[in-house]
């Protein structure tokens, strides 16, 4: 359960207009912030979120961290899981707090973020990758959101040797060859768990599917997010002449077999 007050060790936003919350561990002393200077926050412990201070001459609200703070937050190797798939990748897994999530493919560790964020306090994340500087810069970004104490990182290829875990209720896969892993995945998601997999192109799409049908899965979709921002002013809204397009596709199943 979050805490009413702020306790050290916490993660807080340092939110200002118009730019993304600046996360800073909450200790007691002075905090090195990235390049930015020092910051000494022991007065925000045992206090409630959402009070200001000065800081460099800026005024900020101290607030808990949104996923939109700890992505922006994240120092970027491999390509990331956009927040559109990633938002509808926890919607087709069926991550909800408190369960046990398995993800392959660690990357930077976005979706991880999204993930961990999603399962809440009482919830896990396994998170596997065969590419041990993946992981390195995955655990990173994670610890640097906060939430490192709800995820734990494997280095394993799970193609080859499955997932370590006994029993999940949800596998996100972000691999180049899903269809290569369902098979030795299935068992350990339990009967009614969700099975998501990210992918960038149709050929992969294709095989992934074929896959999911071939191991019986129920509720088997594949669905492409696109997103257009809309130009608001007064008698002359509009849609935004630019939009972010393809990025991958998503596809999904439920183990009821």
């Amino acid at each position: 359960m979050t805490s009413v007050t702020w306790q050290e060790g916490d993660v807080v936003a340092l939110k200002t207009r118009g730019a993304p919350g600046l996360l800073v561990p909450l200790a007691r002393g002075p905090v090195k912030v990235e390049d930015r200077g020092v910051i000494d926050l022991t007065s925000q412990i045992g206090v409630a979120p959402g009070g200001s201070l000065e800081w460099l001459g800026i005024r900020y609200r101290v607030v808990r961290p949104s996923p939109s703070d700890r992505l922006a937050a994240l120092r970027r190797g491999a390509q990331i899981v956009t927040s559109k798939d990633a938002a509808q990748l926890l919607f087709l897994a069926g991550v909800c707090p408190g369960i046990r999530v398995a993800e392959a493919g660690a990357g930077s560790g976005a979706l991880t973020i999204a993930l961990a964020a999603a399962v809440g306090a009482e919830g896990t994340v396994t998170s596997y990758d065969r590419r041990a500087d993946f992981l390195a810069a995955a655990r990173g970004n994670v610890a640097r959101a906060g939430l490192a104490d709800r995820v734990t990182f494997v280095e394993r290829d799970v193609a080859r040797d499955g997932l370590e875990d006994a029993e999940v209720d949800s596998v996100v896969l972000d691999l180049p060859d899903p269809w290569a892993v369902l098979a030795s995945v299935h068992a350990h998601l339990v009967v009614g768990g969700y099975v998501a997999t990210y992918t960038p192109t149709y050929n992969q799409l294709e095989r992934t599917v074929g896959a999911l049908r071939a191991l019986q899965y129920d509720e088997v979709r594949a669905v492409e997010v696109l997103e257009r921002g809309v130009h608001v002013t007064d008698g002359a809204t509009r849609p935004e002449f630019d939009m972010l397009g393809h990025t991958g596709f998503l596809a999904a199943g439920r183990r009821i077999e």
